[in-house]
Formats: C-alpha cells, sequence, structure tokens
C-alpha cells in the first residue's frame, strides 16, 4: 500500500496514490513528481534540459575543431607529421653503453620523428616544434630537467649519477626546438 510522504496517508493503489498526491499536495511537489502525477509540471521557468544538451554539443563541436583544425591534432605546438623535414646527429650513452639506433624498436617508430633505413647515428623529424623531449620520448627515452630515464630507470644528475644533456654541445632544456643538424648528446654516467 502506498503511503503520502506528505501526510502519511495510505492508498489502496499507486493510481489512487497518484490522485490523492494531485489532489492534495500538487503545490509541494517537485517537477518530477508533478509528471508522475500527470500535471504538466510547467512551472512558467525555462527549459534547461535542451539548453545543457545544447552546450554540451557546441563544446565539443568546439574542442574537436581546435583539435583538427588548430593544434593539427598534435601535442603540444608540434605540427603535423609532414609539415617539415629535417636530420640531425645523435649520441646516447647510458653507463658506458651506448645506444644502437639502428635497432629495429627504433626505427621510424613514429611519423614525426624517428630513425629509418637502419641507420642509427641520424635521426628524422617530420614536423615543425618537435621538442628534445617529445623526440626522445617517441624512443623510450625520457628527458627532464636534470635526468634521464631509460629502460625503467631514471638517472638524477647529482644522485649518484652525472647527467649531460647537450645539443650542439650547449646544455639545453627539454623544452628545446630541435631544428635541422642539430647533433644530440645524452650522457649518463657514475659519480
Amino acid at each position: 500500500m502506498p503511503e503520502c510522504d506528505y501526510c502519511g496517508a495510505t492508498h489502496e493503489s499507486e493510481t489512487a496514490h497518484l490522485e490523492h498526491l494531485e489532489a492534495e499536495h500538487y503545490d509541494d511537489l517537485g517537477p518530477i513528481d508533478k509528471r508522475r502525477v500527470g500535471g504538466d509540471g510547467d512551472d512558467g521557468g525555462f527549459p534547461t534540459g535542451p539548453v545543457a544538451i545544447g552546450v554540451v554539443l557546441l563544446a565539443a563541436t568546439g574542442i574537436v575543431g581546435y583539435v583538427v583544425f588548430v593544434a593539427g591534432g598534435s601535442s603540444g605546438g608540434i605540427g603535423q607529421a609532414g609539415s617539415a623535414h629535417y636530420h640531425g646527429g645523435i649520441e646516447v650513452t647510458i653507463t658506458g653503453d651506448t645506444v644502437d639506433f639502428s635497432q629495429p624498436q627504433y626505427q621510424l617508430q613514429d611519423r614525426r620523428f624517428h630513425f629509418e633505413d637502419g641507420d642509427g647515428s641520424e635521426w628524422h623529424a617530420h614536423a615543425t616544434g618537435v621538442t628534445l623531449e617529445y623526440g626522445m620520448s617517441t624512443l623510450g627515452i625520457g628527458v627532464g630537467e636534470n635526468s634521464v630515464t631509460f629502460n625503467g630507470t631514471e638517472y638524477v644528475d647529482g644522485e649518484g649519477y652525472e647527467v649531460i644533456i647537450q645539443v650542439n654541445g650547449e646544455d639545453v632544456s627539454p623544452g628545446y626546438v630541435l631544428t635541422d643538424g642539430d647533433d644530440i648528446r645524452i650522457v649518463v654516467r657514475e659519480t
């Protein structure tokens, strides 16, 4: 037997209960209960449901448009694959072992930055705005301000290691944007 939450009255059926709510407590009901009892629930307010859906759809369209047309679907300021083509040299040595970029796991792993044709001495960038950090990340090498992560191990400068991150013989930050002919040198030495 349904019981009225407003006055405690009990009713033989749900239909009788809804008729009671409409007759005795309609002004106290919320919009959902007003619809349940068959009232139109129109309190003269502006319908917010359709507006909310419109706002969500408009925002989603704006985000997709920005990613596709402005950001080019890329992360950060890196351009689309094919927006540039330049090369440079590279040497990465981790605790005495030089990384051999001619190995298959380093060849053509990313469309914007990679090695190709089995050559591990010359990197290729095929997009504008490729940073040192991005390029190295495509090879599984993390480059931080004072650290290098390789094969799951983080090497931090001053914590038992000397970490050298240079381009063209100058110390650089991970956000350094590579240009044609840049020579990358990353070295981790035990101290």
